[in-house]
């Protein structure tokens, strides 16, 4: 289970990215993407859409010339847009704690957030093992869809369940599920923890902390 943990890491937060100093064999913003990424023809089919980013970035991860900053910052160009960055920061802390923070906390505990999520994807970046993907059809609840996703390596399954939104006329992930629990709210757990016996401040500053800090929250 860790394992398809870690490979399922390496997809979601893809769309955080790494530090803009960073850097692999060459500039990964000056590098084509054409060679990994797969066109969507049809980008209102959610399905469609995240059937190609998985494609996408399992093409970079399988690239055995790209070392792993730059495989880093090639998946992010390629699928940071169908990521709701805000929804899901205030998602994690829930309609009763997101009041509490003013305009200022919010950017900032935002800007942690991702922050956060981004070193758990560098951290696991490499496990990447081959599994393969399987995508059931879409199920539509409004303006919102869910996508049933089976990992399958050695015979051992996965379930996932992608929870995307329409935002601007496009398709966004802003959940998912692994075997029936929310990256989100696991977060949101952690976060009404702290914020039940702490501040606001209390919570930005254990966020600031380095990921490996025990005080720090973390998504193991």
């Amino acid at each position: 289970m860790k394992r398809f943990w870690s490979v399922f890491l390496v997809f979601f937060f893809a769309g955080l990215s790494v530090n803009a100093d960073d850097k692999g064999l060459s500039d990964p913003n000056a590098m084509p993407l054409d060679k990994w990424d797969v066109a969507v023809k049809n980008p209102g089919d959610a399905n469609e859409l995240l059937q190609a980013k998985w494609n996408s970035v399992a093409n970079v991860l399988k690239d055995d010339k790209l070392d792993t900053d730059t495989k880093a910052s090639l998946i992010d160009n390629m699928i940071s847009p169908v990521f709701d960055f805000q929804l899901m920061g205030k998602l994690a802390l829930g309609k009763t704690n997101w009041p509490k923070f003013n305009a200022a906390q919010r950017e900032k505990f935002l800007s942690l957030f991702v922050e956060r999520l981004k070193t758990s994807y560098r951290d696991k970046i490499m496990l990447y093992e081959n599994q393969q993907a399987t995508f059931d059809p879409a199920v539509r609840s409004k303006d919102n869809v869910q996508i049933p996703m089976t990992l399958t390596c050695n015979d051992q399954k996965t379930v996932l369940l992608y929870k995307l939104r329409k935002a601007d006329k496009s398709w966004k992930v802003y959940d998912v599920e692994i075997e029936g629990v929310s990256i989100l709210l696991t977060y949101r757990s952690q976060f009404d923890d702290i914020l039940k016996n702490g501040t606001v401040e209390d919570l930005l500053s254990q966020l600031a902390k380095p990921a490996d800090s025990k005080t720090t929250p973390s998504q193991s």
